[in-house]
């Protein structure tokens, strides 16, 4: 797929966020005699209108200009068709896809769902985080982390920019924010696009994966999507019960930068604060691995040792889905 092309990164839900095909050894796959047969993504049934999630609580108004496909046909998508390990779909709600291509056509893109049952998220530090900072901090760990890629056998990642910067609308409890990535010796970068939606008990998480060139086209569908998604009546933020409803152990800016960055401190022994954020199967591309871990611990933890608070060793490179 044309978006795919820069291969880019792992996936596992945002920290949950899902990394997809794009974070595979950089051996080539063998070829093939025939090409593959993709005609059941033909048969893969196609929602459209009101769509309901009951797991998140919360429901989508695509019209028809995008279609819905089901945890099912999304599996599908996700380990037939993109390549991703079964495990990557694990906790995937659904995909959305603009209605004029198929699944696997070159130019599609698709936006992987979940939802973080992580609480209350508070929003008062949403304007208060230096997003470039924590940019700057991320690039700083690049060199050590893709020498440790590369000897693994995979493609080196370099975060390019904020191709969006953070944005938090308090109006809709809506945050957005897009990373510019490049892997290897790609010729066009990746694009990975993160929308978010706050509710009483958890967040709601779109994040689309596509070539950075699509930006524009994936910028307007991701502002028609987000204002037409939307928790169930006493499940949205403005019904959260202080002292009844479960609080969030992070705000909107640990959002973000576990969004970013949270496998890179799970890899460094962050786990016992990034479990909050992470389910398996959900898509997110990391673009570094060192400088969050120290950005959590000045966020979060002051000077504490976090080292103890890991529940296994590090291990090989994650797969972000």
């Amino acid at each position: 797929m044309r978006q795919f092309e820069a291969a880019v990164a792992a996936m596992v839900l945002c920290v949950a966020a899902p990394a997809f095909a794009a974070d595979q050894p950089s051996t080539p796959p063998a070829v093939t005699a025939s090409a593959p047969d993709l005609s059941w993504q033909d048969r893969l049934e196609r929602h459209t209108g009101v769509v309901d999630l009951p797991q998140a609580k919360a429901r989508l108004n695509l019209g028809t200009d995008y279609y819905y496909l089901d945890a099912a046909a999304s599996r599908r998508v996700l380990v037939e068709g993109w390549g991703n390990p079964p495990d990557a779909a694990d906790g995937v709600l659904g995909m959305i896809f603009p209605a004029r291509f198929k699944p696997l056509d070159g130019p599609s893109w698709g936006a992987v769902i979940s939802y973080q049952d992580s609480g209350y998220v508070a929003d008062k530090d949403a304007r208060d985080t230096d997003y470039d900072k924590l940019l700057d901090d991320l690039r700083k760990s690049e060199p050590e982390q893709n020498a440790e890629r590369e000897k693994a056998g995979y493609a080196s990642l370099h975060l390019v920019g904020w191709a969006e910067r953070p944005t938090y609308d308090a109006t809709r409890h809506v945050v957005i924010w897009a990373r510019d990535l490049k892997a290897g010796n790609a010729s066009v970068d990746t694009l990975n696009y993160d929308i978010r939606l706050l509710g009483r008990k958890g967040v709601l998480s779109l994040n689309v994966i596509s070539s950075i060139n699509d930006l524009p086209e994936v910028r307007a569908a991701a502002g028609h999507i987000a204002d037409q998604a939307a928790f169930v009546p006493g499940q949205t933020y403005a019904d959260f019960h202080k002292g009844q409803d479960k609080m969030a152990e992070y705000g909107v800016a640990g959002l973000i930068a576990a969004g970013v960055g949270a496998a890179a401190a799970k890899k460094l022994g962050l786990l016992a604060i990034l479990a909050i954020f992470l389910k398996k199967g959900a898509v997110l591309l990391v673009a570094a691995f060192g400088a969050v871990a120290a950005w959590f611990r000045r966020t979060f933890l002051g000077q504490k040792d976090v080292a103890a608070k890991a529940s296994k060793p590090p291990s090989g490179p994650d797969l972000i889905s």
